[in-house]
């Protein structure tokens, strides 16, 4: 395993799959381009725009295709050249990899017999309820839903609680009570050690599970990190700050001409503030405050979300 990079966001000291100058192409097409990354216990989302390179980097990841240059280590060792590997990673491919010919329970005990778990047909059953899908496990996976299909995916990684999975886009087709409990399971196998790497452009679930997030945009590493922080890097754009107070309109009338504060919008009760140096601002209210008399009662940041983020990082595209 690489050494830590402690000043770089994009890599974990305790990571179990480290991806170090991966570039991948297609004939004259560059699916990815020189990226270093590493990823570790709990749960890391993978985002990016389609055509960003998710998908090309998660199928080096698990050794379904090899990098053109640089290596992928996944527990130290490169996964086509240590078999073992296999064993102890869980993928949930975007595509509907599924036999529709098969039952849910036929198709997820076949995932048990292909890991070698010691009791297949009892290792499927516990895997479907787990995933909320045991009434329906008779049934042809050809008449399931786009996100029930999901589901029995995930049941079929799960069936002998790999160290590693690798979910690629795994709440497509999923209605909300079905995103809410696999978000769930995902964040449990996270806090139990395990590293879940999450690809998907579903930005409030992926809010939800983790705020660690790699993103890609071209094939290229674009952000890595907390949320926050990857605001915070984004110098080049104001923030934009919700002010609730006991008068609107005299903050507004005091801030519009200072230097720190790059615009002042106030509508139907509501005090907004564009700033560039959000430090500054949140100094200055309190004193505002108290030579006015006026009463705040909130201050919230309303670009610190991963849409924002995600909204920046693939603006002119």
């Amino acid at each position: 395993m690489t050494e830590h990079r402690s000043s770089d966001p994009a890599h974990v000291h305790d990571a179990t799959v480290v991806v170090e100058r991966v570039s991948k192409w297609f004939g004259h097409k560059v699916a990815v381009s020189d990226v270093s990354c590493s990823f570790g216990p709990g749960v890391t989302g993978l985002l990016g725009p389609n055509g960003a390179g998710k998908t090309t980097m998660l199928r080096m990841l698990t050794g379904l295709i090899l990098p053109s240059e640089g290596s992928v280590t996944v527990l130290g060792s490169a996964p086509r050249d240590d078999v073992a590997v296999y064993s102890k990673v869980g993928l949930v491919p975007e595509e509907d990899a599924v036999y529709g010919f098969l039952t849910a329970t036929e198709y997820v005990r076949y995932a048990a017999q292909l890991a070698g778990v010691a009791d297949p047909a009892t290792s499927a059953r516990q895997a479907l309820q787990r995933v909320d899908l045991l009434d329906e496990a008779d049934r042809p996976l050809a008449g399931y839903s786009k996100g029930m299909r999901q589901r029995a995916k995930v049941a079929a990684a799960l069936i002998d609680e790999p160290q590693i999975l690798v979910l690629d886009e795994p709440l497509n087709g999923t209605d909300p009570v079905q995103r809410a409990h696999l978000i769930n399971i995902f964040q449990d196998l996270g806090r139990a050690g395990h590293t879940v790497i999450v690809s998907s452009h579903v930005l409030e679930e992926v809010e939800r599970m983790t705020n660690r997030v790699i993103a890609m945009v071209d094939g290229k590493l674009a952000a890595a990190g907390n949320v926050a922080a990857i605001r915070s890097a984004m110098t080049d754009i104001p923030y934009r700050v919700r002010v609730d107070s006991s008068d609107p309109r005299a903050l507004a009338a005091a801030l519009v001409t200072d230097e720190a504060i790059n615009g002042v919008e106030f509508e139907d009760g509501l005090l907004r503030i564009e700033t560039g140096d959000l430090r500054t601002l949140g100094t200055k209210l309190p004193v505002l405050s108290r030579e006015l008399g006026v009463r705040i009662t909130g201050f919230r940041p309303e670009d610190e979300s991963l849409e924002s983020v995600f909204r920046y990082l693939v603006r002119g595209r």
